[in-house]
């Protein structure tokens, strides 16, 4: 469908700004890479420039950073199985989103960054991977990409699609283009009626809507290995008690350091795993449990605690999901911070309790399930939260309730992947 004179008009103005903003984007890059110096690395590529030779790939995934490659990460799975000997291309924003590409597929898939949504770095970007089809995972609604595929003829699929009504909230004032975006999208699958709604309230067709489910029940476990991580773990430290804190924010650090030191009052033993959000966090992170006076190991360092420690920093990516299996009660940060939570599935599928604190809007569906089926404890803030996870690490019986709770949710959950394959094969590419 020929854009329409509101669109051109529309588009304009917002490619217009962008191209100011270009000099902003450079000092971003600049003061992202004092504090992760990965940033300061491929700027070719956030502008389409590519230095080398890059293969065509026929079937494009979009991730922004780690939480969203996970979440994609049985789908990408489905699709190499399904399609062997032909890459696939996966592009994120993050370095740490680069990072779990790699460890999760190697040199299986291509990968660059995705550039910025200029709209000739994005006609660059196409033209140099002539992709067949674009699924872009959950919330990443670039206006110049989106009418770059439909000019090219990519039919373009947002998959496991989430809208929170925060996200809505902000995004109505630029309803009137993002109304034109969701048009030229073949469809949309949403993880939740209530994500449906919310893109429809947002300007979506109804006819490119579906509910597909959340990929993220469909998290494929290596559950041998993780079982042998957790049994040498605890040859390593015992029967002590242990907690997990992942995914902290810098707000959450101070809550985290008085929360552990409080639970020690009642178990001088305990050990804390502690998994920051951001590979920038994890010196700051090890030196705050350090100024508290504790013997504090890092995953890099020793590999393991020793029976003395009383933290162990896992400053490491892509280890998480074991690490769950290897705490008694699990703390996902981002939720004391009004970050709006992280993936709180993860530590359910290894039968670890989980504990959270209220903000949890990017997962608010999830976090209803798991908490209607007993499998989450949501505390109002830091205190709270502390109270959980000491009322839980003293009470092994509700333990094993919630573990089992969160086991079965996940297994009844799955499905979504099916659907989302089953939504897309029309329009994926024949195998090579």
């Amino acid at each position: 469908m020929p854009a329409d004179p509101t669109e051109r008009l529309l588009r304009g103005l917002y490619s217009a700004v962008l191209y100011q903003l270009v000099p902003v984007t450079v000092y971003h890059l600049i003061w992202r890479g004092f504090r992760q110096e990965a940033y300061f690395e491929r700027w070719g590529e956030r502008y389409a420039r590519y230095g080398t030779p890059v293969p065509r790939a026929p079937v494009w995934v979009h991730a922004v950073s780690v939480g969203e490659v996970n979440a994609v990460a049985p789908l990408v799975n489905a699709l190499l199985a399904a399609r062997r000997g032909e890459r696939l291309l996966v592009t994120t924003i993050t370095p740490t989103g680069s990072a779990r590409v790699r460890a999760l597929w190697g040199d299986r898939v291509e990968h660059v960054y995705l550039p910025y949504d200029l709209s000739g770095a994005v006609r660059r970007f196409l033209a140099q991977f002539s992709p067949q089809i674009a699924l872009v995972v959950e919330t990443e609604l670039w206006p110049n990409l989106l009418f770059c595929c439909r000019d090219a003829g990519i039919p373009a699929y947002i998959v496991n699609a989430r809208l929170s009504e925060r996200s809505l909230r902000g995004y109505r004032v630029l309803r009137p283009l993002l109304a034109r975006v969701l048009r030229t999208v073949r469809r949309v699958a949403a993880q939740s009626a209530e994500d449906a709604r919310r893109f429809a309230a947002l300007g979506a067709p109804e006819a490119v809507l579906a509910v597909t489910g959340n990929l993220k029940y469909d998290i494929d476990i290596d559950t041998a290995q993780v079982a042998r991580m957790a049994a040498g773990f605890r040859e390593r430290i015992g029967a002590r008690p242990v907690w997990i804190a992942a995914s902290t924010h810098p707000e959450e650090e101070a809550p985290v350091v008085a929360m552990h030191a409080r639970l020690r009052e009642r178990w001088p033993d305990l050990l804390l795993l502690w998994a920051p959000r951001h590979p920038e966090r994890f010196r700051n992170a090890t030196q705050q449990a350090i100024d508290a006076g504790w013997r504090v190991a890092t995953r890099k360092l020793t590999q393991w605690p020793d029976p003395g420690d009383a933290v162990f920093v896992i400053d490491t990516l892509g280890e998480l999901q074991s690490f769950y299996a290897c705490a008694d009660v699990a703390f996902v940060g981002g939720s004391l911070q009004d970050i709006g939570g992280h993936n709180l599935l993860e530590p359910a599928a290894v039968g670890t309790p989980v504990v959270s604190g209220p903000h949890l809007h990017n997962f608010s569906d999830i976090a209803r399930q798991l908490e209607a089926a007993g499998a989450l404890r949501i505390g109002d803030d830091a205190a709270a939260v502390g109270a959980l996870v000491q009322g839980l690490l003293g009470d092994p019986g509700e333990r094993e309730r919630m573990r089992a709770a969160g086991l079965a949710l996940v297994q009844a959950g799955r499905g979504a992947l099916q659907r989302t394959l089953d939504l897309i094969a029309p329009d994926l590419p024949p195998a090579a």
